[in-house]
């Protein structure tokens, strides 16, 4: 259970850039990231997405796998996020408390559409398989191959 990839944009809808690591701030976000500072919308701080859900994913579509396709900020690996929705977990030292799924919408459907699977077929396959809205809780800093764990112990069978 630990981070795969990571990934931020300095702008909506701008280039997704890999980082082996990032900063995050408590309440706020990654720092860089399009979203950091913004309060809009609940889990808005930060979003994961299971890599197991992406590969298989682009496995159904025929299409070479690539971790960024979802443009979510955090890959897992051997984490059951959607178990994390209403929960406090710790990446490394970092305490994020899992708000809502992330559902697919209709820029992601579109960004992967293709004549056998159109962008509403998409948006269908990828529902409860694209990831987890979070806050965060501490600040710290997140790495490539950093631990994923409960913040609580009666919470550790969750994450398996």
């Amino acid at each position: 259970m630990y981070v795969e990839r990571l990934f931020a944009a300095a702008a909506p809808g701008g280039s997704l850039i890999e980082h082996d690591r990032i900063k995050v701030v408590a309440g706020a976000g990654i720092e860089g990231d399009r979203y950091f500072g913004h309060q809009d919308e609940p889990g808005q701080n930060i979003t994961l997405i299971e890599a197991e859900e992406i590969e298989s994913f682009l496995h159904d579509l025929g299409r070479p796998v690539d971790l960024s396709v979802t443009r979510r900020n955090v890959v897992t690996r051997g984490v059951r996020l959607n178990e994390l929705v209403g929960r406090e977990f710790l990446v490394g030292d970092v305490l994020l408390r899992g708000v809502e799924l992330c559902e697919p919408c209709a820029g992601l459907g579109e960004s992967l559409a293709s004549p056998l699977f159109p962008a509403a077929r998409v948006v269908k396959g990828f529902v409860h398989r694209a990831g987890l809205r979070a806050d965060v809780l501490s600040g710290g800093v997140i790495a490539r191959g950093t631990a994923i764990r409960s913040a609580h112990a009666r919470d550790a069978d969750v994450l398996g």
